[in-house]
């Protein structure tokens, strides 16, 4: 089984699957966005909600897209090349470079599980929000991420090998917490949990169990193993027996 590599293509190819333009859909839905706010976009990737983003506040806004990842960065401003109000910064969460009270809005997906220390990255996005300025983060409940049909023990390997890289698995259980003694108020949780039932070329499970094959193989689960797991998967999918399940949770707060 030929295996893809290229971690950054996937994860744009899995940030441009239905699952991606929900989750981009459900901020957008829940975020109040005025016309010259300034907003910054926390782990902005490649860069596929920037644009929605430049649009809302218009020409007298402002929109920061932060990555820690040059490839990312690159890729984002290749999308954005139409707009004159995005700005890029190649830096990590807990260090913006960004004036104090400077935002009117942070917005995080699926990045702030990955930070080690996610209470700077918290504490630095609250310095640059300005005082009722709105926070929206995503993060993934990783006890429900699920692929089903392989045989079991050898999923629990790739799924254990795959969560190892996160720091944060239960995030959304743990935010409201570490929000509300920042400082914030008017906490909510909303579900965007979905299952798939079978792949295609729009759906996250393509992708996903395309990054989560790199990732079981770099801590030494061998090569042979992800293979199978990959061609039960697909059996499963031809059988009717197929399953990806995520649950992702979408926090709105705000500030002061």
């Amino acid at each position: 089984m030929k295996f893809d590599s290229d971690l950054g293509r996937l994860q744009r190819l899995m940030a441009a699957s239905i699952a991606g333009m929900s989750r981009r859909q459900a901020i957008l839905d829940d975020l109040v966005i005025s016309a010259g706010d300034t907003i910054i976009d926390v782990g902005c990737g490649a860069g596929h909600l920037l644009g929605h983003l430049a649009k809302a506040v218009g020409d007298a806004g402002r929109v920061f897209g932060l990555d820690p990842s040059a490839d990312q960065i690159a890729q984002a401003r290749t999308g954005s090349e139409a707009f004159t109000n995005i700005s890029f910064l190649e830096r990590n969460a807990d260090d913006t470079g960004l004036e104090t009270d400077i935002c009117d809005a942070a917005i995080s997906t699926q990045a702030l599980e990955y930070i080690s220390d996610v209470d700077a990255a918290l504490t630095e996005i609250t310095r640059v929000l300005r005082p009722g300025g709105g926070f929206v983060n995503i993060s993934i409940l990783w006890d429900h991420f699920r692929f089903h049909g392989a045989e079991a023990q050898l999923n629990n390997r790739i799924h254990d090998a795959f969560r190892a890289h996160c720091h944060h698995q239960m995030l959304p259980m743990e935010l409201p917490g570490k929000l509300a003694r920042l400082g914030y108020g008017h906490i909510k949780d909303k579900s965007l949990a979905f299952v798939i039932t079978r792949r295609d070329q729009n759906s996250p499970a393509r992708y996903t169990e395309a990054v989560m094959a790199n990732f079981a193989i770099r801590p030494g689960v061998p090569e042979d193993d992800v293979a199978a797991w990959r061609s039960q998967l697909a059996r499963a999918e031809e059988e009717g027996r197929f399953g990806f399940t995520s649950f992702p949770v979408l926090t709105t707060a705000y500030l002061g």
